[in-house]
């Protein structure tokens, strides 16, 4: 089974290149849902997170923009945090592909989106980085409801530089050009590992 790790920085269009190989029924581990479910209510990280930092959740679920506030700039509750969600993802993650390797899968992507910043490539055979132009991205992320630059700012640097991360991949996938040339890469891709 080929595990291809799908990754990029905030706005670069891994969403959208996630639903894309969903679409050509390509199993993907989406790590965001993950941690979203972990948080939910009845979620397997919801006590954790509620003894390292009182005062986050509301209504059995961890409340995101509380959370948010007390970790965004701040090193160390944002590893403490850490330490309570990475390994009940990668947990979550071993099932997943435990799952697709009892079905004989032969393709699965990863979607995580700090995949090289926490050393995830040791963990799939290539690594595909969803890239675009800096302006593209900024608009993209600054049309989001709630987003403002110095959230945007604080995001980007907890992330590897883009240029990092293209230096770093396997495969590059361009997502500020158009829809149709980015499936036409996907679709190539799909091909030539489940050959």
């Amino acid at each position: 089974m080929i595990i291809l790790g799908l990754t990029g920085g905030i706005g670069m269009g891994k969403s959208t290149a996630a639903t894309m190989f969903r679409r050509l029924r390509v199993p993907v581990f989406d790590a965001d849902a993950t941690v979203h479910a972990l948080q939910a209510p009845g979620g397997r990280a919801v006590a954790a997170i509620a003894r390292a930092f009182p005062g986050t959740v509301a209504r059995g679920a961890i409340d995101r923009e509380s959370l948010r506030a007390a970790v965004i700039g701040k090193a160390e509750a944002m590893t403490t945090l850490e330490r309570i969600i990475h390994p009940l993802v990668r947990d979550a993650e071993r099932r997943f592909l435990a799952a697709a390797r009892r079905r004989g899968t032969r393709l699965v992507v990863l979607d995580i989106p700090l995949l090289l910043e926490t050393g995830g490539q040791r963990r799939v055979d290539a690594v595909l980085v969803v890239t675009a132009p800096a302006a593209v991205q900024r608009a993209r992320v600054l049309r989001r409801p709630g987003m403002t630059p110095s959230r945007f700012a604080a995001i980007l640097a907890r992330q590897m530089p883009d240029s990092e991360k293209r230096r770093r991949a396997d495969h590059l996938l361009h997502s500020g050009l158009n829809k149709h040339m980015t499936q036409t890469s996907i679709r190539r891709l799909v091909r030539r590992y489940r050959a």
